[in-house]
């Protein structure tokens, strides 16, 4: 039986779902935010382990890390994207310019484009004479073509506080267990090392399931790294542990 298609290709429909434009998704961002918080609190959590101090220390290391560094991958983001739009806006600026004071070179590099797509003749004139003939289509093509540059794009301020929600909130998961009284000793690392796993899987299975890869591998790759993260610290703690020992 054949898959099924993902959208439909009536015709309306085909121009209904393009008058809608590209709608920016936050999806990496979250993602992003996800792992990273709960790979770096880990992190903490197990390098205080294997330096062997005692759980209220990996609380409030792990909590100082958490936020800071969930501003830090906030801020980040925020920047990079940000970047993208200041780009946009230069070069949309730039070819509004160049239209103006040579329009002749612009309509030049326009059918040299169109031209490098395989379209010659009268189809590659009227190609040219329909762009160049409505300016704001005009300048687009040339952002798209010419820069490589997507006419819209995500938000800065949402794209970052998307990676800091995220991140808080996933990565606050190995720090749960020291919140539980019952809990003493290496129980606070066990429970942590369990509930983690759970969350990390959970995240990288979630990609898959949103797009639509393999979701348990995705949830194997998710897993197998925050783990590996989280071994590489431990066995740091435990190289400094003699250092640490020291100072108790």
């Amino acid at each position: 039986m054949p898959r099924q298609l993902e959208h439909s290709h009536d015709p309306q429909a085909i121009r209904q779902r393009l008058a809608g434009g590209n709608q920016p998704s936050y999806l990496p961002d979250a993602i992003l935010g996800g792992i990273d918080g709960c790979v770096t609190t880990l992190a903490v959590v197990a390098s205080v382990a294997g330096a062997g101090l005692p759980g209220m220390v990996a609380l409030v290391l792990g909590l100082a890390s958490l936020v800071a560094d969930a501003f830090s991958m906030g801020v980040s983001n925020y920047q990079a994207v940000k970047s993208n739009e200041d780009a946009r806006r230069r070069f949309r600026e730039q070819e509004n310019r160049h239209v103006t004071v040579d329009p002749a070179g612009e309509r030049e590099e326009i059918r040299a484009i169109f031209e490098a797509k395989g379209f010659r003749g009268e189809a590659l004139e009227n190609i040219v004479d329909t762009i160049t003939g409505d300016r704001r289509l005009w300048v687009n093509t040339m952002l798209m073509e010419e820069h490589g540059l997507p006419l819209t794009g995500p938000s800065a301020g949402r794209a970052g506080m998307a990676t800091f929600a995220t991140f808080v909130l996933v990565g606050f998961v190995p720090l749960m267990p020291f919140l539980i009284p019952a809990l003493s000793g290496n129980q606070y690392f066990a429970v942590t090392a369990v509930i983690t796993a759970v969350a990390l899987f959970g995240i990288g299975y979630a990609k898959g399931v949103i797009l639509d890869i393999t979701r348990w591998r995705a949830g194997l790759e998710t897993l197998l790294m925050g783990g590996g993260a989280a071994f590489v610290a431990f066995l740091v703690g435990a190289f400094l542990e003699p250092m640490v020992a020291d100072f108790y």
